[in-house]
């Protein structure tokens, strides 16, 4: 088993040094949170799904030429990645009234939105990732103008093409979660798509039924929730080749 380095442990993923100068192992583990972690859950072979789901929509948004961090898949549970300054923003882009947007604006789960509506969410858990503003991001410089331009842009971009291709597969994309980061190429720096693109950061509804394909099957109590992850990666043509099948994670070196 190798030896790496953790670099940093989150909800869902471990990131360990890669094996070249700017680039980091990602792996997916099957760990599940909800309610900004005051639950919490294991999801067996859901870390192998979202690693194969992540793979194949980043690889899908690269040959649009959506900047992305993802380089390679390197196994069932890890993925090769590039090194980025994360912008600790989380941009929710939502098409469809539902969870804590629909509450908050008292609409029915479901109701179409006139249209696609970006939100900002200061990435800190110990502050339950506050909703702020285009005027919080820029005054406390979490992102120049420019870039926020930018991460909108991309934002909207990765969202039409993921809503035309889960629509192609009979599913609807209600809202979509991405993150992103800066790629510091020599003295050149470009925004580039991060984290990871799954049914762990995304709300996926079956058209016909409105049966729920995501992680809010474990956030509502629901069973079957590894079936809804296997079932999106069905639909997607990207079943693991051994299934969703648990492995053991890399030793971490401290």
């Amino acid at each position: 088993m190798a030896r790496r380095r953790q670099i940093f442990e989150g909800k869902a993923k471990i990131l360990f040094e890669g094996p070249e100068p700017g680039t980091l192992v990602q792996y997916f583990k099957d760990d599940s949170a909800a309610f900004n972690v005051q639950k919490r859950g294991v999801i067996t072979g859901k870390g192998v799904l979202n690693n194969r789901i992540s793979e194949y929509l980043m690889t899908r948004l690269g040959e649009i030429g959506v900047p992305t961090h993802f380089v390679r898949r390197l196994n069932m549970r890890e993925q090769l990645v590039r090194e980025v300054e994360i912008i600790p923003l989380e941009v929710v882009v939502r098409n469809v009234a539902a969870g804590s947007f629909a509450k908050r604006f008292g609409m029915a789960e479901g109701t179409p939105l006139p249209r696609s509506i970006v939100e900002y969410y200061y990435k800190s858990e110990p502050l339950n990732h506050p909703m702020v503003s285009e005027e919080h991001v820029t005054a406390f410089g979490w992102a120049a103008p420019q870039d926020l331009d930018e991460i909108m842009s991309l934002s909207l971009r990765i969202n039409d093409f993921l809503s035309g291709l889960f629509l192609g597969i009979g599913i609807r994309l209600m809202d979509l979660k991405v993150e992103f980061g800066r790629l510091w190429e020599d003295e050149h720096m470009r925004i580039v798509l991060a984290d990871e693109i799954s049914p762990d950061s995304s709300r996926l509804w079956d058209i016909k039924t409105s049966e729920r394909l995501d992680r809010e099957r474990f956030r509502d109590d629901l069973s079957k929730i590894a079936d809804a992850y296997q079932e999106v990666a069905r639909r997607l043509g990207i079943l693991p080749e051994s299934g969703p099948a648990d492995i053991k994670g890399p030793e971490t070196m401290q």
